[in-house]
């Protein structure tokens, strides 16, 4: 019996082993995945115990009401993000095309095009916003109509504000993770997680809370990190593919909204299904319950977190062996990372066990959450990651036509289901939502992408 239960660990022990080879393993390709995982998991490991410390300094800063106030505010803000109609995805597959084929003159075209149409798009959303502003009442969409605190037409004038600016800045994230240096891009959210946790604390030791003070903490933090991260990588290592103004041609925005017009549509769908929880949460339950949807929400993310760690790098690298017709460590890349998802649902099995313990000693027991939002966060845990596994290698090749179809489908089918089974299980009926529709679509895109591999995949299915 001893020998039998050596023999299993040892079979568990050398699967597990070659399931990570693929990420570590040299390549003589152009991306290098082994380097860009390790120091994710370095610089990702630091946001995400940074991004842990957060919540309970930011809830002390201000209090639960206000916290889930940010919470729904920023989940509305992000709406914003349909205005850049897929035009950041849309660089990030041209540029990984043209830096494969080292069209160097090409790539810097594209981003220089792309921060051009963007600046344009940032200033005419904010315009609008400006004037439209005076005619919402924060506080009746929000549902916080006793909040009496800072005036929320002007925290959200400023958080769009911010949103704006950052809508033309982060594009830096787009051009390290299409020239293989994604770990640069964990390395930028974590200097500006430390340095608005610095600022929080700070806040918490000589001001009394307000929402001006958190807003810009939680905002003009990191956007001031990635602002100095730009200036410092296209006036060093990436200045081949710094921005100019001589290289803007409009010409090439027919090919970016191409590509990127079937993003743009495809987030539609995904920010409905993402975002509108929150929105869901407020409207019916108020804000005080969405921060503890936003505690249950954060603890499960810490699994999609190190997942995306290790995804983060392969959607570029699918787009350059793609190009390049490497089929081979495609079809290796995939079998490992359908691997990896076994291994994130037992982890998410794992923090559903301990999740009570993980609320009580991180939050406290001032807030306490229903152990069937648990088990609802643990099935979503799953489904996103099945989901993603196979978008990576779907986005990675611009095969993009059937995930729009399903991701605009979503638009008409979460909100009123998530409203539906709400009324049966209460918060968690609202993320039961977000997991029926995720199977669904894991299955879809696992038969799409096993086509694609194989060679087989025609109509619809190779679109």
């Amino acid at each position: 019996m001893l020998y039998n239960l050596l023999l299993k660990y040892n079979m568990f022990y050398n699967n597990l082993k070659s399931m990570f080879k693929v990420l570590f393993e040299p390549r003589k390709n152009a991306f290098n995945i082994r380097r860009n995982v390790l120091l994710s998991f370095v610089f990702k490991g630091i946001s995400i115990v940074i991004s842990f410390l957060l919540i309970p300094l930011t809830i002390h800063y201000v209090d639960a009401t206000q916290y889930g106030i940010w919470v729904a505010l920023s989940s509305v803000i992000l709406w914003l993000n349909f205005f850049d109609i897929g035009l950041g995805n849309g660089l990030k597959n041209k540029l990984a095309e043209a830096n494969a084929l080292g069209d160097i003159t090409g790539a810097k075209t594209y981003v220089s095009t792309t921060y051009a149409l963007l600046a344009i798009i940032g200033v005419l959303l904010f315009g609008c916003f400006l004037f439209i502003n005076h005619f919402l009442s924060w506080s009746n969409i929000l549902n916080a109509g006793n909040y009496s605190g800072d005036n929320l037409n002007n925290v959200a004038l400023i958080v769009v504000g911010f949103f704006c600016l950052q809508f033309v800045i982060q594009l830096i994230n787009i051009v390290l993770t299409a020239t293989h240096s994604a770990a640069n891009v964990s390395l930028i959210n974590a200097v500006g997680q430390l340095a608005t946790i610095i600022v929080i604390f700070l806040l918490t030791r000589f001001t009394t809370g307000s929402m001006y003070k958190l807003v810009f903490a939680l905002s003009g933090i990191p956007l001031s990190v990635q602002l100095l991260a730009s200036l410092w990588y296209f006036g060093g290592r990436y200045k081949q593919y710094a921005p100019g103004l001589k290289y803007i041609n409009f010409g090439y925005t027919r090919e970016l909204l191409t590509m990127g017009g079937v993003f743009f549509l495809i987030q539609v769908g995904a920010l409905v299904l993402m975002q509108t929880d929150n929105i869901i949460v407020t409207r019916i339950f108020g804000p005080n319950q969405l921060t503890t949807y936003n505690i249950a929400y954060k603890a499960f993310s810490l699994i999609i977190m190190v997942f995306s760690i290790i995804m983060f790098p392969f959607w570029s690298a699918f787009t350059d062996a793609y190009t390049k017709n490497n089929f081979d460590w495609i079809k290796k890349a995939l079998a490992k990372m359908y691997k990896i998802l076994f291994v994130v649902a037992i982890l998410s099995v794992l923090m559903l066990l301990v999740s009570p313990w993980v609320y009580k000693y991180w939050i406290g027991k001032n807030i306490s959450v229903p152990f069937l939002l648990s088990f609802a966060m643990c099935l979503y845990v799953i489904g996103y990651c099945s989901v993603m596994a196979n978008c990576y290698l779907l986005n990675g090749t611009g095969k993009l036509r059937l995930q729009l179809y399903l991701y605009l489908a979503t638009i008409f089918i979460n909100i009123p289901l998530a409203i539906f089974l709400a009324r049966y299980w209460g918060l968690a009926g609202v993320m039961f939502s977000n997991v029926i529709i995720y199977v669904f679509m894991a299955v879809i895109f696992h038969i799409q992408s096993r086509k694609i591999i194989n060679r087989r995949a025609f109509g619809i299915w190779n679109k």
